[in-house]
This record gives structure tokens, sequence and C-alpha cells, in this order.
């Protein structure tokens, strides 16, 4: 394995802290963030069962090992949680968010590199990613903006 190999799973786990921070910092709404990325991955998922696009390392050589046949290549599931977990991030922490953004960024080259995925592949995963995540943002914003608009009753104390 090389080191892009390795530097793309590891690029996952930069996620996985940030996420982890930012449950702790923002509980719920980092939460559900995060369930996004969840979903964004299962749409993948479906997308590659409908499209079934063979993978370059099939028929040229590549740094890494090439995954069994009937894992498909389009989208690029690395680059559908890069992108998810980008925008999800960017969402709630814009300092976090951009650090995210380079990582997402670099996941998704990586997976061109070593010889796994077709630039398309990874352009469409990462906007998948992101497009999905970004949908979750907006529905949880309204969703907060309607909390926020709720009259406050207060009841008085008796006696």
């Amino acid at each position: 394995m090389t080191w892009l190999v390795v530097g793309t799973d590891a690029v996952l786990v930069v996620f996985v802290l940030m996420f982890a921070w930012l449950v702790m910092k923002l509980r719920l709404r980092a939460f559900l963030a995060g369930a996004g990325v969840v979903v964004a991955y299962a749409v993948s998922e479906v997308v590659k069962l409908v499209v079934q696009e063979e993978r370059p390392c099939r028929t040229a050589p590549s740094l890494a090992e090439c995954p069994a046949p009937g894992d498909w290549s389009f989208p690029s599931n690395h680059s559908v949680i890069a992108g998810s977990s980008a925008m999800a991030i960017w969402a709630m922490h814009r300092t976090l968010g951009w650090v995210a953004a380079v990582c997402a960024l670099a996941a998704a080259s990586s997976r061109v590199i070593v010889g796994v995925h077709y630039v398309h592949d990874v352009l469409a995963g990462l906007l998948l990613g992101a497009l999905v995540s970004w949908g979750i943002a907006v529905l949880l914003k309204k969703k907060q903006a309607r909390h926020d608009d709720a009259p406050t009753v207060v009841l008085s104390r008796l006696g």
C-alpha cells in the first residue's frame, strides 16, 4: 500500500474526529449533519447499482489493490463521504470547514492518482455528497428557525 492509499483512509478518520468534536460542542445538530453523510453514502450505492461502471484498475495498472468485481467505480464512495463530510462540517464551523474541504479534495484526488477511479467518478462523488449534506443543512436551519420563532410561554407562579 502506498502512502496515498493510506492517506485517503486517514482523511476519513480526520472527518470522524472533526464530527466527534462538533458533536460534543453542538450535540444534536452535529449528529444530524453526520447522518447526512450516511444518507449521501446510501444514495451513492444506489447510483452505483444503476450505472455499474468498471474501475480503471481493471484495464490498467494501479498503485492500490483493485476492488473486487461488482464494486463499481461511479461515483466514488470515498469522494461522496469526503464531499458530504466537508459540507456538513463547513455548515457548522467555517474554520474546520475549510480544513475539511482541503481534505476532501485531497482524498478525491488520491483515488484518481492511485488508479481506482476516473476523474468524473470523484467529481460526481464530491458533488453528490456536498449536495446531500447541503440539503440536510438547509432543512436543519429551517427547523431551527421555526423553533426560534415559536412563541415563548412563561407561566407565573401562583401563590
